[in-house]
């Protein structure tokens, strides 16, 4: 049992060492976005056991969401990554500054606040009293990441 306790914990600090290694602040950003993931799907499974509502299959549910959330994090990325290439390599598209990345940072933000506000959502749901400060503070953050995000399309909305 220690040894597999002791392997999880070397296999965390691996990731978090290269997330953080790689990316640098983006990187904790990562890191902060997994850790929050893995919070909100704990206390839903916790909300819903409370309540008498989990389910093997709503929990399948709730991994098959997180992994939907991979993605688009990996597609902002990629996004990210071709707009760097494109503005280094193309005279045309030339810029007085260095891209260093603009659309993961957003997207990482974005779900960061979301899945804060659903733990939140979560703990009312388990009996825990919750400020109304923080619930406001939460949405201002989000309606916030969402006007950034929408200033760089143009339009507005709240994601697809």
């Amino acid at each position: 049992m220690d040894k597999t306790i002791n392997s999880v914990k070397a296999a965390a600090a691996a990731v978090v060492g290269l997330l953080t290694g790689l990316w640098g602040w983006l990187g904790w950003l990562a890191v902060g976005w997994i850790g929050a993931m893995a919070l909100d799907y704990l206390t839903g499974s916790l909300a819903a056991a409370k309540a008498g509502q989990w389910s093997s299959g709503r929990a399948r549910d709730g991994i098959w969401h997180k992994c939907g959330m991979v993605v688009v994090v990996a597609v902002a990325a990629g996004t990210d990554l071709l707009l760097s290439l494109v503005l280094a390599n193309l005279p045309l598209a030339a810029l007085p500054v260095e891209y260093a990345g603009l659309v993961c940072p957003v997207v990482l933000v974005w779900y960061i606040v979301t899945e804060l506000g659903s733990m939140v959502e979560n703990a009312v749901a388990m009996g825990a009293p919750v400020p109304r400060w923080l619930v406001r503070l939460l949405e201002q953050g989000k309606a916030a990441v969402d006007q950034a995000g929408d200033a760089l399309d143009g339009e507005g909305g709240d994601g697809v």
